[in-house]
């Protein structure tokens, strides 16, 4: 058994597909089917069900991946020692991060680690909470940009920071001349929405306290918080927006922003990792360098409640 069969198989799991895997390893189809096929003998078990297609691991063959996941994450070690050694930041840092925060971090965050650190290579992987961390507990990612407590004693949380959640109002919408405005005045039925499976909207509902409530209809719900603002600018809606987003209007826009009751609602904002992570130089700079970004006021709690999130 070899480090390379453990790679290969691995890839094979995250491709589901011979040939994307082999490219994605640079060898050939044939040479990584041998591999697999010689591990596969040596250790007396079939990992792969080769009849499905897509191919999918056997029983057996998920515990061995998930096994073989952990092997090489562990063998990583020692190549991080070295680099940590020579006191040099380089090799891949796989980063997931949730779309209602990617547009707002990430240009600027790549921009400051490739001009600082040329030679550390970043892949990101941009979804919502519930795949990005799965895929951090599957080792496919080292870590993750994500809200909240995750309450889950499997990974850890590295607080960054805390934005303040606001109410943005179409110029035709009755509350548009309020400077602050009550949860209780949002009218839900004229609440613009993400769709499912994004932790923004589970903490709106939860706002608003719409879980309690069967009176209302969303006629609309997408994955993009651009796209919510866009739906207000052309109607006589309302939406709820976090501080990032805020942070990018023009002047005519900031006026039809509006405050909540204090403290004010908030989402809080970590750095989640392994456990066990060994990328503990790279890890800690990808949090320095995104401290650098965010405004020094929104790393503090300060008349801020954080609104609880349903997973």
């Amino acid at each position: 058994m070899t480090l390379t069969q453990l790679e290969y198989i691995v890839a094979l799991d995250t491709h589901r597909h011979f040939a994307v895997a082999a490219e994605k390893c640079f060898v050939t189809q044939p040479t990584l089917s041998m591999q697999i096929q010689k591990l596969e003998e040596e250790l007396g078990v079939k990992i792969f069900d080769r009849t499905k297609q897509p191919v999918i691991p056997t029983e057996v063959g998920v515990d061995i991946i998930a096994q073989a996941r952990t092997t090489l994450r562990e063998s990583n070690m020692i190549k991080q020692i070295i680099n940590d050694q020579k006191d040099t930041l380089s090799g891949e840092l796989r980063i997931g991060i949730i779309p209602t925060l990617a547009p707002y971090l990430l240009p600027s965050l790549y921009k400051a680690v490739r001009e600082k650190y040329p030679q550390l290579n970043l892949v990101i992987k941009e979804s919502i909470t519930e795949d990005v961390i799965h895929e951090l507990k599957n080792n496919r990612l080292d870590c993750c940009i994500v809200v909240t407590p995750l309450k889950d004693p499997s990974i850890k949380e590295y607080v960054l920071f805390y934005e303040e959640l606001f109410v943005y109002v179409s110029a035709k919408n009755a509350l548009s001349d309020k400077k602050y405005v009550l949860a209780s005045e949002l009218d839900p039925n004229q609440l613009w929405l993400l769709e499912e499976g994004h932790c923004f909207r589970s903490q709106i509902l939860n706002l608003c306290e719409l879980r309690k409530s069967s009176d209302f209809n969303f006629k609309y719900e997408t994955g993009n918080i651009e796209t919510l603002k866009r739906m207000v600018d052309k109607s006589d809606g309302i939406t709820i927006l976090p501080e990032l987003a805020v942070m990018e209007f023009s002047k005519t826009q900031l006026k039809l922003v509006k405050q909540l009751k204090r403290p004010s609602p908030a989402r809080e904002v970590s750095l989640v990792t392994h456990r066990d992570h060994i990328k503990t130089k790279l890890i800690d700079t990808l949090k320095e360098e995104i401290l650098n970004i965010v405004p020094v006021q929104m790393q503090k709690l300060q008349n801020k409640k954080i609104v609880e999130i349903n997973y």
